[in-house]
């Protein structure tokens, strides 16, 4: 299995539009490099970029 993909078939792996994941490329700061972009850091900064965190819940004192 390739670890580097092009735009559209990064885009068919991932659900989203060929342009989205351009845009997301540009925004993380993912290179895109020959036409090809690695799915291991796409997929890391995007984990990382979205990552819904929930509030720490507060330590009871007493």
């Amino acid at each position: 299995m390739a670890n580097h993909l092009t735009p559209t078939e990064l885009a068919r792996e991932a659900g989203l539009d060929r342009r989205d994941v351009i845009m997301k490329c540009l925004e993380m700061g993912v290179p895109i490099y020959n036409g090809r972009i690695d799915r291991t850091l796409f997929s890391a900064s995007l984990d990382d970029r979205y990552q819904v965190t929930a509030s720490p819940t507060p330590l009871a004192t007493g």
